[in-house]
């Protein structure tokens, strides 16, 4: 019976388990975690890391990496907002399409590059990273952007409430998150596409002799962040005010563990959207917990990069045993 249910147990389980014990510790620990005011502002505070997590995680369901997004994101935002200030486009619907459409395009080039050239895709998405990044700080010299129109820094009202004599709000960051995150899991699984990224990330020979088209799966899943960057950077800007071009840059490492931790696999085919939204938040509520606490940033680093270890250990000896047991 109990191996029956450890055969069962998924691994949004483990992950609901460790969460649960976080909270508990930290709310032993300080009385400032447990809040309503501190949950929202977590929830909200890593909305944009969810929303990158969700386009990375179609990605590396395909057997891709792509950690070029937030240099996307960031390039977009820039180029979105000056834009704006120059007249050449004019309201919100434009300035969202056009920063999808770049998001998009900016996609389909890692794919091409990576799918018909056969280059690595980790070394094309850092080259690309680098690229972009380093273009947009030298033509802009680091200089942010603050005189924004109203419709992308006005805040919004979303699902407000009071409890006692305190008044609180769902951020529009975290509902957009929510959306885009059944929109995701509506794709992967109940659609034929969702089907054949599976197929693909699990052998791409196996796939294409089925008649899977492989390459446009992976302009399909490349594109997806894409889209998915643009949409974090728009809702970045939205949550600060303003545009910074560093301000993304220097993050991806959070959101590719966020996804390993919520289950998806390095080597493709494996993974689920939940467990990828509660990959990011278990990383959101260790940091948020262990920085109330008062522990050094440089330590907090430290730790998140041990659970990340042990993470990645232990699904691996997972995988390796479920190997083993298929060739007994």
């Amino acid at each position: 019976m109990a191996n029956f249910l450890k055969k069962r147990m998924p691994m949004e389980f483990y992950l609901g388990v460790v969460i649960l014990v976080m909270v508990i510790f930290f709310s032993l620990t300080t009385d400032q975690f447990l809040t309503i005011r501190n949950l929202l502002d977590l929830s909200e505070g890593y909305a944009v890391s969810g929303i990158f997590a969700l386009g990375l995680f179609v990605v590396l369901v395909t057997g891709g990496i792509d950690i070029s997004f937030a240099a996307v994101a960031s390039v977009v935002q820039y180029a979105i907002a000056s834009l704006l200030l120059g007249g050449y486009i004019d309201g919100a619907f434009q300035g969202i399409v056009l920063a999808v459409m770049f998001g998009i395009c900016c996609g389909l080039f890692n794919a091409v590059l990576i799918y018909y050239l056969n280059l690595v895709s980790i070394i094309i998405t850092i080259s690309v990273q680098s690229l972009l990044f380093g273009g947009l700080m030298w033509l802009t010299n680091g200089r942010s952007i603050y005189d924004l129109p109203e419709w992308w820094t006005t805040q919004h009202e979303i699902f407000p409430f009071t409890l006692g004599t305190e008044s609180y709000q769902i951020g529009l960051p975290f509902l957009l998150m929510l959306i885009l995150t059944a929109f995701t899991w509506v794709v992967l699984n109940k659609t034929n596409l969702g089907r054949q990224l599976y197929a693909v990330g699990g052998s791409q020979e196996s796939a294409r002799r089925v008649g899977i088209r492989v390459g446009i799966i992976h302009l399909f899943a490349y594109g997806y962040l894409g889209a998915f960057a643009a949409i974090g950077g728009l809702v970045q800007v939205y949550r600060m005010g303003e545009v910074v071009p560093n301000a993304l840059v220097g993050g991806e490492l959070d959101v590719l563990a966020a996804t390993v931790l919520g289950g998806a696999s390095l080597t493709g085919g494996k993974g689920t959207v939940l467990g990828t939204l509660m990959g990011v938040f278990l990383i959101g509520i260790l940091k948020n917990g262990l920085n109330l606490i008062g522990v050094s940033s440089y330590f907090m680093n430290i730790v998140i990069g041990i659970v990340i270890v042990i993470a990645i250990t232990i699904t691996h000896y997972k995988k390796r045993k479920e190997t083993n047991v298929g060739f007994a």
